[in-house]
């Protein structure tokens, strides 16, 4: 006689099946990211200085965004924002060695995500404040230490064992970030590249030059930082050399992430896999005769981003939206994974976007990028919109700046120079101060908005220390 089972068990019985059904459909994420690699050095980005043959793979296999940001020009900063889906400067994390919050501690994205029933891997470079994540820390197991030499292969491990849960696997890179010692004509932590003949170096970027009403704030920066920017006395034939091992850097790491990739291939991962791959900044390149990181160009704050999504749906799509890596990445895995989004986070998920593969979706108006100099208290923040980009640091001459991000992507011309484009001006001026306002970004100064013509509301009224 076979005993009858309560209708209410039966009913919770379907329940369990159903969620634990909805979490075997969840998919994988992996995402890889590399340190200080700037958009255009990739060779599925059109550079034929550079050869990719790994990361253009992924662009193959998925969706390249044309418009990807970082929230942050520096690499805590900007590994804050991916991890904890805050802007820096709203929560103290704003500089290299700020410690992660308190109160943030329990709300990482590593964290989020392990609560919602993945496994969570995190291999290489951390810098949140340490290089190297504590193990069993953020949410993560710790599966390698910061460094390019081996991760690859503690990654490829990884993927190559049996998984009961889906996973959360960030692999996180060193390079082309070797670049700073190499300004600096210094050993590379992970060897050093032949020295070329000058001839086999690319040529200078078109915007080599800097433009006529650049902001003056840079030029000291530099001058009072040699140890970051070492490259005041380079010459023309010093950046073709930087330019070149630059690339070669690129192409190192590149070929590490071949290793992965060819294991997401032999352990057929691509069926229920999103990959995503991005950096956490750029770098100047020699536009400008800019070095590193802090600064607002172009070359710095937009950042690679790829994302390869199960199945390899709108494979080889190119998109226009805007992209924040920082804020909209951490808010697009929570909404992949089903993690709970924290309500005081920032940020808006790209997964619509992404599934549907139209470069005509509406997406967000604007995506926005703050800076605090390494190893200084200058700030600046930029507004990128569909047509334009407005860039303001907090002093100096010429310290607004403004380009038509469709004809001008090199920063040339400085619109904020010509009254024809006062209106626009205006309407990205209107736009961050809503954006500090919302945020509650204390101002430089005292009972002073940085948003030249804005006048601060009495609760913004606090100098940033």
């Amino acid at each position: 006689m076979i005993k009858q089972i309560p209708m209410k068990h039966l009913a919770c019985f379907s329940l369990l099946c159903s969620s634990v059904a909805s979490a075997a459909e969840r998919p994988n994420i992996i995402y890889i990211f590399t340190d200080q690699h700037t958009a255009s050095a990739m060779s599925c980005a059109g550079n034929p200085d550079v050869h990719t043959p790994n990361i253009d793979r992924l662009a193959a296999a998925g969706i390249l965004f044309n418009n990807a940001y970082c929230t942050a020009p520096l690499s805590g900063p900007s590994r804050g924002a991916m991890f904890t889906g805050h802007y820096p400067d709203a929560v103290g994390l704003s500089v290299n060695g700020a410690p992660m919050p308190d109160s943030l501690q329990m709300q990482t994205l590593g964290t989020l995500v392990k609560n919602a029933g993945y496994d969570c891997a995190y291999g290489g470079k951390w810098h949140l404040p340490t290089n190297d994540l504590p193990d069993k820390e953020f949410g993560f197991d710790k599966i390698y230490h910061h460094s390019d030499d081996g991760l690859a292969e503690a990654c490829v491990k990884y993927l190559s064992r049996e998984h009961k849960k889906p996973f959360f696997l960030v692999a996180s890179y060193d390079n082309p970030h070797n670049i700073c010692e190499y300004a600096r004509s210094q050993n590379l932590p992970y060897g050093n590249l032949e020295i070329p003949e000058l001839r086999n170096c690319p040529g200078l970027p078109a915007n080599f030059a800097k433009n006529p009403y650049d902001a003056d704030v840079i030029e000291n920066e530099r001058a009072a930082n040699f140890n970051v920017y070492p490259s005041a006395t380079f010459t023309p034939e010093n950046w073709r050399m930087y330019r070149y091992t630059y690339y070669r850097l690129v192409e190192k790491v590149d070929s590490e992430i071949g290793k992965i990739v060819d294991a997401i291939d032999k352990n057929n991962l691509w069926k229920n896999t999103i990959v995503i791959f991005s950096s956490d900044h750029g770098d100047g390149i020699g536009a400008h005769h800019w070095n590193q990181k802090s600064a607002l160009y172009e070359e710095v704050v937009n950042i690679p981003f790829i994302v390869t999504l199960p199945g390899k749906k709108n494979a080889g799509k190119h998109l226009p939206q805007l992209i924040s890596n920082g804020v909209d990445f951490f808010a697009s895995v929570c909404d992949w994974t089903g993690a709970k989004k924290p309500q005081s986070t920032a940020g808006k998920s790209f997964r619509k976007i992404v599934e549907e593969g139209n470069p005509q979706s509406p997406h967000q108006e604007y995506v926005i990028t703050e800076t605090r100099f390494d190893g200084s208290k200058t700030r600046g923040w930029v507004v990128r919109s569909e047509g334009y980009k407005y860039v303001l640091y907090d002093k100096g001459r010429n310290r607004e700046q403004l380009f038509d991000m469709k004809n001008d992507r090199g920063e040339m011309r400085n619109l904020v120079m010509e009254n024809a484009y006062n209106k626009v001006l205006q309407m990205h001026r209107d736009i961050l101060e809503k954006w500090m306002n919302t945020y509650q970004i204390k101002p430089t100064r005292p009972k002073l908005h940085d948003v030249p013509g804005k006048v601060l509301k009495q609760q913004y009224q606090t100098a940033h220390k």
